[in-house]
Order: structure tokens, then C-alpha cells, then sequence
């Protein structure tokens, strides 16, 4: 198997956590590699997923590592067993890897929770409403390349045309919901489809009020969560790059957050009333 050039975000997730096994059982590369009859740089090149694994591979070096989570070892399995490449991948080449990253997050995650501060979540986003976004940004893009990230953006949402569409909680503060990135009609069009978008079986949609006391922590996240909670995922969200965190105090750090903004969110009725209120008074 030729090594990858450019492994994926959930591709390193598997080598992450084949390493932190390993290292839990206090083993080195080296010891780990004479298990497989190998070198130590293929231990080295599993666990920075230069080096695709198999399941097979994975039950092995956990039995070896004397890993006893057996849901955890069946999920890295899982994991390992993916070998299908998603729609995401028609864009390789064309567009960054981060977003690929975050489409195949939201593909594989049993649910969702996101909150945005300053704009509604990209995901959510009608095509007039997105297209204004990226083409506001420091660096002017060529029309192909915003046309591109426009159509990639509105196919994230597939995953609420499945049999089981991913459960999907988005917290939004007000501010995104009046700040002008765009003309009025186009804002109005985002927040009518936005009222529409929080009927979907899978979606709620919660307003954060100005009237709300938000902590300086509070800040542009999406958490996706996998079938256990140690493979869980938070991606931080920013005007010019994304990244992942899984560690367990992170993931911890994370879920409280949210849950303080639970806390301070109207309810999803009353956050409909919201979102209608503010659209109409976009009319006048």
C-alpha cells in the first residue's frame, strides 16, 4: 500500500488514538514494530497515518497493548474499515483539505452541536447568503473558486437527506443574525430559510439574545459527536483557519461549554418567533 501523501483529519484521528494506546501500555515504537515483524518507522508511519491499517491490524496491536475498551477498539476498527471515498472527494486538489476535513466530520458524526457567534453555521447557509460571505473576505477570490466553496458548502447538508438524518443543534447568537454581511433581501432570504431549517425532523435551532450574559470563553465551535465519547471532536472555527482538538480534557472543556450555552438559549419555539421577528424587521 503506497504511503499517503496527504492523510485526512479522521485519518490521523485513527493513528492518534492507535498511538495513545500504545503509550498507555508503555511501549516504544520499536517494541510495537517487532510485534508486526517491522521496522520502526511503520509504527511511526501508522500513527501519523502516512500508512493506511486494517481492522484486522488494529485488533492486533490492541490485544497487544492490552486495550480493554472494547467499544473503543471496535470503533478504531470501524475506523480502519473505511474505505470508500465520500462525495468530499471530488474537490480534492481544487479545494483546501480543511474543508474536506469538515464535510467528512459532519458525514461520520452521530450528532452535531454547533454555536456561532457572528454568522449563521455554514451548513445552514442558503447559496446567495454564503456566496456574500466568501466573497467578503481579506483576499479576493477568483469566481471559480467561490462558486466552488459555495456548492461544497450547500452538499454538507446530505446529511439531512438520509434515512436517519445526523441530529443537528445550532446555537446562534443574535448578532449573527442581524450583522449585514449582505443586502437586505439576501439577509431576510437567510432568515426565513433559517425559520424553515429549525422544522427539519433532525434540526434544532436555538437563539443566544443579546440579553444573555455570554462568557468571553463563548466562541465559534462545532462539536461532533462519534458512537463513543472518547472519539469525539471539537473543530474550532476562524476567518482564516479550522482545527481539531480531541484530547479528553478538551472534549470535557467543550461539552461544558455547551452546556452553559443551553443554558442561556431561548427555546427552539420561541427561538423560530426569534429569527421571524427579526427577518420582518428587516422589511422596514
Amino acid at each position: 500500500m503506497p504511503p499517503r501523501n496527504y492523510p485526512t483529519a479522521r485519518q490521523k484521528r485513527l493513528g492518534i488514538e492507535l498511538r495513545k494506546l500504545r503509550e498507555r501500555a508503555g511501549m516504544s515504537g520499536t517494541e510495537a514494530a517487532a510485534f508486526l515483524g517491522g521496522e520502526r518507522a511503520q509504527i511511526s508511519h501508522i500513527e501519523s497515518a502516512r500508512y493506511g491499517v486494517s481492522a484486522e491490524r488494529v485488533r492486533r496491536l490492541a490485544a497487544h497493548y492490552d486495550a480493554t475498551d472494547k467499544h473503543l477498539v471496535d470503533a478504531l476498527a470501524g475506523m480502519a474499515e473505511e474505505r470508500g471515498k465520500g462525495w468530499w472527494e471530488q474537490y480534492r486538489g481544487i479545494l483546501s483539505p480543511k474543508f474536506l476535513d469538515v464535510a467528512e466530520l459532519e458525514h461520520h458524526a452521530e450528532y452535531i452541536r454547533v454555536i456561532q457567534m457572528l454568522y449563521v453555521p455554514g451548513i445552514l447557509q442558503t447559496e446567495a447568503y454564503a456566496r456574500e460571505l466568501i466573497r467578503g473576505g481579506v483576499v479576493e477570490l477568483p469566481a471559480s473558486e467561490v462558486n466552488t466553496r459555495v456548492e461544497h458548502r450547500i452538499r454538507r447538508r446530505e446529511i439531512f437527506d438520509r434515512p436517519k438524518p445526523t441530529p443537528f443543534d445550532a446555537f446562534i447568537h443574535e448578532a449573527a443574525l442581524r450583522m449585514r454581511y449582505c443586502a437586505v433581501d439576501t439577509m431576510r432570504e437567510q432568515l426565513e430559510f433559517l425559520a424553515d431549517v429549525s422544522h427539519w425532523p433532525s434540526v434544532t435551532v436555538r437563539v443566544i439574545p443579546f440579553s444573555a450574559r455570554v462568557s468571553s470563553s463563548v466562541h465559534s465551535t462545532m462539536f461532533a459527536g462519534a458512537k463513543i465519547p472518547a472519539l469525539d471532536t471539537v473543530q474550532l472555527d476562524s476567518a482564516f483557519d479550522s482545527g481539531f482538538l480531541d484530547s479528553e480534557a478538551q472534549l470535557s472543556r467543550y461539552r461544558a461549554l455547551l452546556d452553559s450555552v443551553d443554558s442561556m438559549s431561548l427555546n427552539a419555539s420561541d427561538s423560530r418567533k426569534y429569527i421571524q421577528r427579526i427577518a420582518q424587521e428587516s422589511v422596514s
